[in-house]
């Protein structure tokens, strides 16, 4: 992750150089953790952040969280953050995943008295 003129670009391992992924739009700090973790395919730090019991909503349908991300972390991430929402806990963008290709999703953070997400909700995004 860089710095430059107060925007913030991460550079995963699926992406170069020439395809970097600005988050400056993010302003909650623990929701730009979660996604550099995401971009990175940092195991570790993603479920850090979450609750023992977090749960998962992809489309409205509950998942597994843990079996979930411990399969997409790796090979999904976040081409562009287009828009966020929320106070910074909704994060909307064009998304790869290995499996469905490219497309617009959304992340819905939920985030408990601790400060540890509960609850995620992702999907398709129409904007």
């Amino acid at each position: 992750m860089a710095t430059t003129n107060g925007q913030t670009t991460i550079n995963s391992p699926n992406q170069t150089k020439s395809n970097t992924m600005r988050t400056d739009k993010i302003k909650n700090i623990t929701v730009k953790e979660a996604i550099y973790a995401l971009q990175m395919a940092n195991k570790q730090a993603w479920f850090s952040l979450f609750t023992e019991e977090a749960e998962l909503y992809d489309d409205g349908n509950k998942m597994n969280f843990k079996r979930f991300f411990d399969a997409a972390i790796g090979h999904e991430h976040f081409n562009t953050i287009d828009m966020v929402k929320n106070n910074g806990l909704a994060v909307y963008g064009s998304f790869h995943s290995d499996k469905w290709g490219y497309f617009k999703t959304y992340f819905k953070f939920h985030i408990n008295t601790d400060g540890k997400f509960n609850r995620l909700d992702i999907g398709q995004a129409n904007y």
